[in-house]
């Protein structure tokens, strides 16, 4: 973020008048975020403690129930931002779009996280790939899932309203495992409600938030790259 500082010593003996002040407006950031709703909070917080002058706009999390919605309106909202003469990082992964967003990438000229899902993101590809290889009936929660687990899961699922469909969507199920990021300790017993849900005990993995800040560090790097800085 875009800071000033001054300091203050002993009062100056002026032979001539003080020229006035001029005072300038902060620059506005060049480089603009688009992330995904379900990072946000995350992103946030990594963009504030490490200081990045970056616009953040963020996209529903909701649009990961209909993932063909993720690219068209992720191109919009760049297209706006560039034309406002911002350069755009996408704090995408491929999120369920087969390629769209690869396509959106290529011919805006922007770059996205790495990895299939968030879950790429915060705990790294390959972990992933072990965990859903030793057991494929593993499902992943984030914080952002265990935070939201009936507004973004039970409600679109429609299994607020029909419980008894449960075992038709989540049956097949034999691991739950969580990908913590924050030590939050509020979020346990929402956790372990999630849990109680599917019947399965509850695996945490503590990842943090350093994978994801790594990617976003790259892309920035990125979007400073194409102007050329």
């Amino acid at each position: 973020m875009t800071s000033s500082s001054s300091s203050c010593g002993s009062p100056a003996v002026l032979t001539e008048p003080a020229a006035p002040a001029v005072l300038t407006e902060p620059a506005a950031p060049a480089v603009a975020i688009v992330a995904c709703g379900a990072l946000g909070a995350h992103v946030r917080e990594i963009v504030a403690r490490r200081g990045w002058d970056v616009r953040i706009c963020c996209l529903p999390a909701s649009f990961h129930n209909r993932p063909r919605q993720i690219a068209p309106a992720a191109e919009r909202l760049a297209l706006a931002l560039q034309r406002a003469g911002l350069r755009v990082a996408l704090a995408y992964a491929d999120c369920g779009t087969y390629g769209e967003l690869d396509g959106l990438c290529e011919r805006l000229g922007l770059a996205r996280l790495r990895g299939l899902h968030c879950y790429d993101v915060f705990a790294g590809q390959r972990r992933v790939r072990a965990e859903l290889e030793a057991e494929p009936g593993t499902y992943l929660l984030t914080d952002f899932l265990v935070r939201s687990f009936r507004r973004s899961v039970l409600e679109p699922l429609g299994l607020d309203r029909h419980p008894e469909l449960w075992a038709d969507y989540f049956g097949n199920y034999r691991r739950l495992v969580w990908l913590r990021q924050s030590a939050n300790a509020g979020l346990d017993d929402e956790a372990e409600s999630v849990a109680a849900m599917f019947g399965l005990p509850l695996d945490v993995i503590k990842v943090g938030v350093s994978g994801l800040e790594r990617e976003l560090e790259s892309l920035l790097g990125v979007a400073a790259g194409a102007s050329g800085e």
